[in-house]
């Protein structure tokens, strides 16, 4: 049962930087928050970046086909250091995390990482804020409204939010998908001892100037509430991200001709997923006669690739480029099991990606290569949706995927019952941020 729409719609106003057409992964949780909100009786109006002009590391143009006609974009001029870094460096793609998975670096990405870290504080993307500040005013000028949403990162987005509360005392909810001076690249960049100052000021400024933090998950809510004794733990919300039902249209295809395991989105050394590829070889060892395709679609490093030819994998392993989202779902759907990874970091344990919960929405068992433990596992093992194996956990890993071949071997479709993960629909986590906005 629906819960009830406030009779008189409420208007916010919504700021982040990325918006379709960008792609990846980021994206998704704005573009399903703006999707839903109007179910909600709540109408955003949402300030973005020229996209143009933006320093998006990939686009995906289907996305802009989900933007409900009803919602007003703001697009920005931004000022960013993106396109002179790729002038002197020679790189076509911009980097992700703001230079920090740039490896096997030249002196120049050394030098261009050392002033991301100690010039552009928060990060490169703060030449957008004044832009957006100045589109914030025109609106809330036009059009009254009951809060103020920021989503990030980029954690400049934040200091907007922190500047319009400061200047017109509305709600303010800021919404931060990843940690912000806790972040797995942060001692990679760099700092000196006054620009962590002051990113730590400006972290803590956000943390306790806000009426209202989201984060992804509980142990996010702990890193962020260790920043100031001035925080009121009851503030701090946990939406995770999610999936939206709607994505989920196309039906289960999993092949009966070969074991595919699928990874989608990024991944690099960092994920320290070594051990699954060595577990995957012996299993293959042992099943000489069964076909296995190890299949990544998305943006796998040099590194990795040469840690699964090291494996004797190369002749199994499909390699598909970044693809639109919807794209993306049909390799989900066309698969026997998914494979995920979080990476081998400090603060780990608190990382809930987007990929999770589509996922399971995909109703495929789920491998992944993580904390025990932590957050993604307690999702998972709550909703019977797969297991977490820990990096070193090398004979865990062989046993499940001996048993997952040998079940193979009598059914090959191995889609899992119906478990319970609706609570991740994106229109039901759209649900609680309407509440906070709405106080």
């Amino acid at each position: 049962m629906k819960s009830p729409v406030p009779t008189t719609p409420q208007h916010a106003l919504l700021v982040t930087y990325y918006w379709p057409p960008s792609g990846g992964a980021g994206v998704q949780r704005c573009l399903k928050f703006v999707k839903h909100l109007p179910e909600f009786g709540v109408t955003p109006t949402v300030i973005t970046v020229d996209e143009k002009q933006a320093s998006y590391p990939v686009l995906d143009q289907t996305l802009l086909a989900e933007v409900p006609a009803v919602i007003k974009v703001i697009r920005t001029s931004t000022r960013e250091p993106f396109e002179f870094y790729k002038k002197i460096t020679g790189k076509k793609d911009i980097p992700f995390g703001g230079f920090a998975n740039t490896g096997g670096e030249s002196w120049k990405q050394k030098l261009f990482k050392f002033l991301r870290g100690n010039l552009f504080i928060p990060d490169p993307r703060v030449g957008w804020n004044r832009f957006a500040f100045a589109a914030a005013q025109k609106a809330l000028a036009a059009q009254p409204v009951k809060a103020i949403v920021t989503s990030s990162p980029p954690h400049s987005t934040q200091l907007v939010g922190l500047k319009l509360k400061k200047k017109y005392g509305l709600r303010w909810i800021a919404d931060m998908r990843d940690p912000w001076t806790d972040i797995y690249y942060y001692q990679d960049l760099n700092h000196t001892g006054l620009a962590q100052k002051l990113d730590a000021k400006y972290e803590r400024e956000v943390l306790e100037q806000a009426d209202a933090v989201v984060v992804v998950s509980e142990d996010m809510k702990r890193l962020f509430l260790n920043k100031s004794t001035n925080i009121n733990p009851k503030k701090i919300h946990v939406i995770p991200n999610g999936y939206d039902e709607a994505d989920f249209v196309h039906p289960s295809t999993p092949s009966s001709e070969e074991f595919i395991i699928t990874y989608t989105g990024t991944l690099t050394e960092a994920y320290n997923v070594i051990g699954f590829f060595q577990a995957v070889c012996e299993v293959m060892t042992k099943n000489p006669l069964m076909r296995y395709k190890l299949r990544f679609v998305g943006k796998v490093s040099a590194e990795v690739r040469r840690q699964i030819e090291e494996a004797g994998l190369p002749l199994i392993t499909e390699y598909i480029d970044y693809v639109p989202h919807d794209e993306s779902i049909k390799y989900l759907m066309a698969s026997t099991v998914l494979f995920m990874a979080i990476p081998d970091v400090e603060n780990n344990r608190g990382i809930l990606t987007g990929k999770l919960f589509e996922y399971m929405a995909a109703n495929k068992p789920i491998i992944c290569i993580g904390p025990v433990h932590g957050d993604a596992d307690k999702i998972l093992d709550e909703c019977g949706a797969g297991r977490v194996f820990h990096y070193s956990g090398y004979d865990l890993m062989v046993d499940y995927l001996l048993q997952m071949t040998k079940n193979w071997k009598i059914n090959h479709n191995l889609d899992l019952p119906i478990i319970n993960y609706t609570q991740y629909s994106r229109r039901s986590l759209t649900e609680q941020l309407a509440k906070l906005i709405n106080g």
